[in-house]
């Protein structure tokens, strides 16, 4: 495993307890640096901490992204652990999968608060205090599914495609700051997400992979600890792709 220098940084990760959040926290502490675990599930997120064993460099904040004043509330928080050098927008959710036709009205504005809003609560809030630090990096989780639409998963697809669309703003808004804001497009990785999906919806993402196989929380994790260091110092507003083959654009 290489290893990546994120001494005496400080990252915030968004939907923390699990998945690809929880992985990406175990590269951050593994490159030595510490994090502050956001997440609804309050005892998923205890559990997270102890399953880290990283006393003193893992900490959590109950956090609701799709309400702005959770957000607030988080951020301030959060800065009492202390500075804050890092924020990974991860927390999300797929929504059901089914026809634009017969998508749930409740369901598609659900999907569009936790993975639209709570990624642009968070950025809004944080914006103002990663300014201030020398090296600040926001990464954002989109999905291929924004840049070639899955079918029948018409919310998904529209929500990270607009995840896509507020890194490169924000990364065009703070190119002349010390602030650097890229996002990650994964294919399919397998995790607790699938439970939310139909067999049929697995398998044909699968297809679609040349690869033939699903991505690692691993893998992810990897590329978005290098964005977060201070070696990622010229790239700002991109979208880097992680998908197996399946998207060369």
């Amino acid at each position: 495993m290489n290893q990546y220098d994120m001494k005496g940084r400080h990252a915030v990760i968004t939907g923390g307890a699990t998945g690809l959040g929880y992985a990406i926290a175990q590269r951050v502490l593994a490159s030595g640096g510490s994090v502050t675990l956001w997440d609804r599930d309050e005892a998923g997120m205890a559990k997270a901490v102890a399953s880290l064993k990283h006393p003193g460099s893992v900490h959590s904040v109950q956090v609701d992204v799709s309400q702005h004043a959770s957000v607030v509330a988080a951020t301030q928080a959060t800065l009492k652990i202390g500075p804050v050098d890092a924020v990974v927008n991860s927390a999300g959710i797929t929504g059901p999968v089914t026809p634009v036709a017969n998508y749930p009205i409740e369901a598609w504005q659900q999907v569009m608060d936790v993975n639209v809003n709570g990624v642009f609560y968070c950025c809004r809030e944080w914006t103002p205090h990663l300014k201030e630090r020398p090296a600040g990096r926001i990464v954002n989780i989109a999905s291929v599914a924004g840049k070639d639409g899955n079918p029948n998963a018409s919310a998904y697809s529209a929500s990270k495609a607009a995840v896509m669309a507020i890194t490169k703003s924000l990364g065009k808004e703070l190119a002349s700051s010390h602030v650097r804001v890229n996002c990650v497009t994964p294919a399919a990785v397998k995790t607790a997400i699938f439970d939310q999906m139909t067999p049929e919806h697995i398998q044909f993402m699968l297809s679609k992979i040349p690869m033939g196989r699903f991505g690692t929380p691993e893998e992810v994790a990897a590329m978005v600890t290098w964005l977060l260091t201070e070696d990622c110092s010229f790239s700002t507003g991109a979208v880097f792709d992680l998908s197996g083959g399946r998207s060369t654009y």
